[in-house]
């Protein structure tokens, strides 16, 4: 019983020599189809449009590069400056964002496509964009470098969309820093203007004061009939205004009408303002600050940006290749399924060579 199942296993078996010799038979098949397989990879190959690669690399902006940011900042002003990081964090989120990713998408990457290749969702359309063009960001060997990988038919296109799409990102970033540098500005004129005016304010209500001071001395001498000075000093006299302590009518009608008058007929107060001249100096300053975006830059590139020359893809020989290495499996496993076949089904007028 035992020896009746065992040779049962062994008639199921296949032998191998006998199975090398029945490859073999059939090995016209096996290349047939080896060949088949390769021509259908080589066609694919090189009739599939190649696929070009830019990359442009993205390093932190210099010190001389953000310089005309800090214009007018630092501690004597009570604005910080700006730093490289804040500049360079300010143009990366911009560079990373999804807003100027849709408005390239729209402006740009949809006009480029023939009316074949927009046929289809936008959402899917947006998804193979995204796989175009793709924003990679700092790695630990590079902890400061961002890159911009474009992928098209169209070498110089590819190269040109690299570089277009970090411009729109740079002048995205300068908008917004200028925008906080001139609302700043603008914040601060605002604050000297106001401090302008309320010193000018309290000078009038002083010479005001002042006025109003000298008339009650000037009718105290004319009452008295002093027209003159009595104050006996080798001093010159004291007319700067003050807080009316002293006794006024002790100068004399003549010398307070004076006063008065020239006090009346005072047309501005700057000139007796304490630090007027600096304050409308700087107001001056942050009120026409203008900040030109050519003179600055939020990112430097690291590297030229060439036109790539050898496609990424197809590679060629690797498919040919593979296609050899396919063409040889799907060969051999037919051959070896029609050995099956006919050890199964023999066939006795066939010559073929049987499995035993």
């Amino acid at each position: 019983m035992q020896n009746d199942r065992i040779d049962a296993r062994r008639d199921d078996e296949i032998d191998l020599i006998e199975l090398v010799r029945g490859l073999w038979a059939q090995k016209w098949l096996i290349l047939g189809i080896t060949l088949l397989v390769t021509v259908g990879a080589g066609l694919y190959a090189f009739l599939s449009k190649p696929v070009y690669e830019a990359k442009l690399f993205i390093m932190p902006p210099t010190q001389n590069d953000i310089a005309e940011l800090n214009y007018g900042r630092g501690k004597s002003t009570e604005l910080s400056t700006y730093s490289i990081e804040y500049v360079y964090e300010v143009f990366a989120r911009n560079l990373q964002s999804a807003s100027l990713r849709q408005v390239f998408f729209n402006e740009i990457y949809l006009p480029s496509l023939d009316e074949s290749q927009r046929r289809g969702s936008v959402d899917r359309l947006y998804e193979r964009f995204s796989r175009e063009l793709v924003v990679k960001g700092p790695s630990k060997n590079t902890p400061d470098r961002f890159s911009v990988v474009v992928k098209g038919n169209d070498p110089v296109q590819a190269t040109d969309w690299a570089t277009t799409y970090v411009q729109r990102a740079s002048k995205a970033a300068k908008t917004e820093l200028i925008k906080n540098v001139t609302s700043e500005a603008s914040v601060r004129s605002r604050n000297l203007e106001q401090r302008i005016v309320s010193l000018r304010e309290t000078a009038q209500r002083i010479r005001e004061d002042r006025i109003q001071q000298l008339r009650e001395a000037l009718k105290i001498a004319e009452t008295i009939g002093l027209t003159s000075s009595t104050i006996n000093s080798g001093a010159a006299v004291d007319i700067t205004v003050d807080t009316g302590n002293k006794l006024d009518y002790q100068r004399g009608s003549k010398a307070l009408a004076a006063e008065v008058a020239a006090l009346e007929s005072r047309s501005s107060d700057d000139a007796f303002i304490s630090d007027l001249r600096s304050l409308q100096m700087r107001y001056g300053f942050y009120r026409k600050l203008n900040i030109d975006p050519d003179t600055i830059s939020t990112y430097r590139q690291d590297g030229s940006l060439e036109v790539p020359e050898t496609p990424i893809k197809p590679k060629k020989f690797f498919i040919v290749v593979v296609g050899v290495f396919f063409g040889l499996i799907i060969g051999g496993l037919i051959a070896f399924i029609r050995l099956r076949f006919d050890h199964i089904f023999p066939d006795p007028k066939s010559d073929r060579v049987k499995i035993k």
